[in-house]
């Protein structure tokens, strides 16, 4: 993995719940229906327009709510990072253990825009708007979180390192 990404921006409000990202009748489809209806109250038709490669940008408490594997869609997708002026502790953790890059950005929603683009550096600790070239100053993820994501995820770093059996 990279640790410089770059991708084009969706912007959502505060407080997004996973039930917004997940809804419960979703739970029951196979992971690759069940990414098609990310969003589907909050943003109407947006798995219909989101491309390998993008970004959601949030604001404060992402992910609020139950335990649901939202970076799995979100991955399913394509999307390639998530930036958030705040994230809910379990969604942040669940991003991680799915290999989905989650980067802490103050005022993520106010540097941002719909179709803007972003560039982050996650072990330099920075994010720039390429639109405004603003680019701020952020915390770096650590070592092993990066180490995790560079696996795609927990479980398969875990497999790499002789911890569990390597799937076939």
């Amino acid at each position: 993995m990279d640790e410089q990404l770059e991708g084009r921006v969706w912007v959502v409000g505060d407080s997004v719940t996973t039930d917004a990202m997940y809804p419960g009748f979703a739970m029951k489809l196979p992971l690759e229906e069940a990414a098609r209806h990310v969003f589907y109250e909050l943003r109407p038709g947006w798995t219909d327009e989101v491309e390998p490669g993008d970004m959601v940008v949030a604001g404060r408490n992402f992910g609020l709510g139950s335990s649901r594997p939202v970076a799995a869609l979100f991955r399913q997708l394509g999307v390639r990072a998530l930036i958030a002026e705040e994230f809910n502790s379990l969604f942040l953790r669940n991003c991680i253990n799915y290999g989905l890059p989650a980067l802490t950005v103050p005022d993520a929603t106010e540097l941002f825009a719909d179709g803007d683009t972003a560039r982050l550096h996650l072990t330099e600790g920075w994010c720039e708007n390429r639109a405004s070239g603003t680019r701020v100053t952020v915390e770096p993820l650590p070592e092993f979180v990066v180490d995790i994501l560079d696996a795609g995820g927990l479980l398969p770093k875990l497999a790499r390192e002789g911890y569990l059996p390597a799937e076939a």
